[in-house]
C-alpha cells in the first residue's frame, strides 16, 4: 500500500472515531484486542481510579467526565453544576481474567451507594453514584446486582445509585489522570 493511501485511511478512520459515540469506541477500540470497557462514577474520581486500577482482570483506567450535555467539559465547568457531567473512569480490563460483574462488586464495596450527589466529604452532582452500561448484559448484569443488594439489605438505607447508558466519555486534564499514583496516596 502506497503512503497516499495510508494517510488517507488513516485519516478516515481518525475522523470516524472522533465522530463515533461511546458504544462504537468502545467496539472498535476492543474488537482487536477483545479487552472490554466499563464506566464508572463514584465520587472523586482520583480514589476511583486507584481502586479500579489494582482490580484483577484491569488492564488500564483514565478519569474523565461522562453523563453531561456540554462537549469538551473542563473541571471547572464539571465542578460549577452546569454541565451534568460526573467524574467518571473509564476502567478497560481483560474479560478472560475478570468478568463485569466482578466490576460491580468493587464499585459497591468502595463508595456509598445510598447517597445522591454525595461522597464523604465531596458534595454535588458530579460525584453522583452511577454506572455507565456499554451495552445490555451490563445493563441487566447491574440492575440484577443492585436489586440483590437491597434485597439483602447490604447498605442501611435503598441504593440511589444509577444506571445510565454509556454517553460520550471525555478524558480529564492530565493532572487528574493516576493522581493517587502521582501524589504517593494510596486507599488501604
Amino acid at each position: 500500500m502506497n503512503k497516499f493511501v495510508s494517510l488517507v485511511l488513516a485519516g478516515a478512520l481518525f475522523a470516524f472515531n472522533c465522530g463515533a459515540d461511546a458504544k462504537t469506541q468502545t467496539t472498535a477500540a476492543t474488537k482487536d484486542t477483545g479487552l472490554k470497557k466499563a464506566y464508572f462514577g463514584a465520587g472523586c474520581f482520583w480514589k476511583v481510579q486507584y481502586v479500579f486500577s489494582k482490580a484483577p482482570g484491569v488492564v488500564k483506567t483514565k478519569v474523565g467526565y461522562s453523563g453531561g450535555n456540554v462537549v469538551n467539559p473542563t473541571y471547572e465547568q464539571v465542578c460549577g453544576h452546569t454541565t451534568k457531567h460526573v467524574e467518571t473512569v473509564e476502567v478497560e480490563y481483560d474479560p478472560k481474567q475478570t468478568t463485569f460483574k466482578n466490576l460491580l462488586e468493587v464499585f459497591w464495596s468502595h463508595h456509598d451507594p445510598t447517597t445522591l450527589n454525595r461522597q464523604g466529604p465531596d458534595v454535588g452532582d458530579q460525584y453522583r453514584s452511577v454506572i455507565f452500561y456499554t451495552d445490555e448484559k451490563q445493563k441487566e448484569e447491574a440492575l440484577q446486582l443492585k436489586q440483590q443488594l437491597n434485597d439483602k439489605h447490604r447498605f442501611s438505607k435503598p441504593i440511589v445509585t444509577a444506571i445510565e447508558p454509556a454517553s460520550k466519555f471525555y478524558d480529564a486534564e492530565d493532572y487528574h489522570q493516576d493522581y493517587f499514583k502521582k501524589h504517593g496516596q494510596t486507599c488501604e
